[in-house]
């Protein structure tokens, strides 16, 4: 391992950590990050940051002017938790009972502010502005879109976001062009038979009958009709239906998710999804509506603030840089990139006291190596000052 923490975070080690675990021992949930908003606007303020609250409704910017004219980079860190009981016996803990940072926003939000406080010593010598965004509700509830909505972006020309990742080890630093996270949709289907007796079936459609030919029909979607070199999924997480071991029921539903990695395949899904519920629908004599939800489109890094990533993180993890380990999850700065280049990556945090994925995200134990937040935060400035190039010292 050939880490490089950068010189101006090294002092703010303890800082970090302390935040972050602050943060951690008082979770918030989407678009109640009122404690976490104001702990980040007054830290930037107190930084002398222009700053602006309750943007896209909880969110809060940050900006840094540089002494000379340049571009506007952007860089972002979300700030909810999740509906969750934790179960780990850390010493900060959640006192919020049923709410847990369970998936490493705290750590977000504290690396991104350790990385505005080494900036600002910089600030005469950067030829742009950088942009902090702090986002709410990434999880599941469109925070990004609120905040590109109230003009986040506005005349931004490259935003940088990164997830402390327990799928990969402590030093390493995941990046790479291209589809890095998946759409992230929904879909509720309901299957609608005639109900009867269970020991007299003729007569009846039975709808647990339908939903089984579905629960396998759909299978085929991804299997048989995506190319087997790109991603995707179709998954049924809940079936229910009947009332009784003697009733053949005549209602059943389905709610299930479907993730791909281009916007191609996610429409060829919804397409054959259509197809196949009204083709089952047809041959069993069940009537069968599907209510598909887009949810958060594709997170695609583009070329150029790749580079500039791939470049930081060489300097930084050394040969710790290297592809990501990828899934299928969904993540919101998908419509930051939509709007304005940019990229997301990732950061390797998994606790090196444990099993290796014994510690997964959104798990109620759920704990990181916090050495990962100097790596995290080194890399935001390195990307700052690579990107806003610095003014040659008198």
């Amino acid at each position: 391992m050939s880490l490089s923490i950068h010189p101006d975070i090294i002092p703010l080690k303890e800082s970090i950590i302390s935040t972050r675990r602050d943060i951690h021992q008082h979770p918030e949930l989407a678009f109640n990050e009122h404690r976490t908003a104001k702990l980040v606007a007054d830290r930037l303020r107190a930084l002398g940051f222009d700053v602006e609250e309750k943007v896209g409704k909880t969110g809060v910017v940050g900006t840094l002017a540089g002494g000379s004219p340049g571009p506007t980079i952007a860089l972002r860190a979300d700030m909810d938790a999740l509906p969750m009981q934790e179960t780990g016996d850390l010493p900060y803990k959640s006192v919020n009972d049923g709410v847990m940072h369970a998936c490493g926003h705290d750590g977000h939000t504290a690396m991104l502010l350790g990385a505005a406080e080494a900036l600002v010593p910089y600030q005469q010598k950067l030829c742009g502005t950088v942009r902090f965004l702090f986002q709410p509700a990434e999880e599941g509830h469109h925070g990004a879109k609120y905040m590109v909505e109230d003009g986040a972006l506005e005349g931004v020309s490259e935003v940088y976001g990164l997830h402390l990742w327990n799928y990969q080890p402590y030093g390493t630093v995941g990046v790479q062009a291209g589809p890095i996270m998946a759409c992230a949709d929904k879909f509720n289907i309901t299957v609608r038979g005639t109900g009867g007796h269970g020991a007299a079936p003729q007569g009846t459609v039975d709808a647990v009958f339908v939903a089984s030919h579905l629960v396998v029909a759909l299978q085929s979607v991804v299997s048989r009709n995506t190319n087997p070199l790109e991603s995707a999924v179709v998954s049924v997480g809940q079936i229910n239906g009947g009332s009784n071991f003697n009733i053949i029921a005549d209602t059943v539903t389905l709610c299930g998710t479907a993730r791909a990695y281009t916007e191609e395949n996610r429409q060829l899904i919804q397409e054959k999804m259509k197809a196949i519920t009204e083709g089952v629908g047809a041959t069993f004599g069940a009537t069968i509506e599907l209510d598909y939800q887009e949810g958060y489109p594709v997170t695609i890094n583009a070329p150029a603030p790749t580079a500039t990533v791939q470049r930081a993180a060489r300097t930084i993890a050394g040969d710790g840089a290297k592809p990501p380990y990828l899934s299928m999850g969904g993540e919101d700065f998908s419509y930051f990139a939509n709007e304005v280049p940019g990229c997301y990556f990732f950061i390797g945090s998994a606790p090196t006291d444990r099993e290796p994925m014994s510690v997964p995200h959104h798990c109620s134990h759920f704990d990181i190596d916090e050495r990962a937040l100097l790596v995290g935060a080194s890399l935001y400035v390195q990307i700052a000052l690579d990107t806003l190039e610095t003014q040659a010292e008198a």
